[in-house]
């Protein structure tokens, strides 16, 4: 810590890739990475991971709206904020439209950089993020399947998987995207699961809203390293008298991004109506 040393074996991993259930086997993208790391890294990294979240929470770093492995906060912060909005717009005879992103290989490409960048913004200096700086350079990995263990192979950008301190850190990155919405518009993190809302009583303008979001969401995404999947970011009309209302036509990356009629988010499922299923 004192000397800003950081043992190399400790920046190598093994993964393990693990089969998602009902997926395809031929196909690489169907696998979920299991990274072995040091237990003596992981211990190490337990301790400055809670230096550096007590430094961004007593600084007031995160948005109030990040509810992601924070103290006294829960997936069920998010989960009543979506609901409350959807039965206050029922009440007042109003529409909600909400648009869940999805963000591909969002550790992977996280930007290293960047991290650092928004680190130094918040005026964190001293070991702590020299420390940071150590842990996430010269990063590498091997594969293993079965007894085979694959060479090493060298992860020039991104947190490392399974890492606490990488929650942390991308944690961080992400938090600043809250920023690019206009006031007409919330916004909703846990973590990378990230949720845009807006209510009013004209389509249209709950339209243009949105679609300003996006676009400036997108520019911030491209900016700082962030790829939005087209294919999972799905967008929802929350009205009790759908049929009289076309749907929602907001564009992401020049394609309409998908409207749907149910939606799970963060494990329970939200439909049109306001109906929730159990979590899952």
């Amino acid at each position: 810590w004192q000397e800003h040393s950081f043992p190399s074996c400790w920046q190598q991993a093994i993964i393990i890739p693990i089969l998602k259930p009902g997926k395809e086997p031929s196909n690489p993208r169907n696998y979920r990475p299991i990274p072995l790391t040091s237990c003596l890294c992981k211990i190490l990294e337990k301790m400055v991971n809670k230096r550096l979240i007590y430094y961004l929470e007593t600084n007031k770093i995160f948005s109030p709206f990040q509810s992601g492995f924070r103290q006294g906060r829960s997936t069920v912060d998010n989960l009543l904020a979506l609901e409350t909005e959807i039965r206050n717009a029922f009440l007042r005879r109003q529409h909600t439209v909400a648009i869940f992103f999805d963000i591909e290989k969002a550790y992977d490409c996280s930007w290293r950089f960047g991290i650092l960048r928004d680190l130094y913004e918040c005026n964190l200096r001293g070991n702590l993020p020299i420390f940071i700086q150590n842990f996430l350079k010269l990063r590498k990995f091997r594969v293993k399947i079965g007894n085979e263990l694959s060479d090493f192979f060298t992860q020039e950008e991104g947190v490392p998987q399974g890492s606490v301190l990488s929650v942390t850190l991308f944690a961080r990155k992400i938090n600043d995207i809250l920023k690019q919405l206009p006031p007409s518009v919330k916004g909703f993190l846990y973590v990378g699961d990230l949720y845009i809302s807006c209510t009013g009583d004209n389509m249209h303008f709950i339209e243009r809203q949105l679609q300003l979001a996006v676009n400036k969401i997108r520019q911030w995404s491209s900016f700082n390293g962030f790829t939005f999947s087209t294919d999972k970011t799905s967008c929802i009309l929350f009205c009790r008298k759908r049929r009289l209302h076309p749907e929602p036509e907001i564009l992401l990356e020049g394609q309409l991004i998908n409207v749907v009629n149910e939606i799970k988010f963060l494990g329970v499922t939200f439909d049109k109506k306001n109906s929730l299923s159990s979590p899952t």
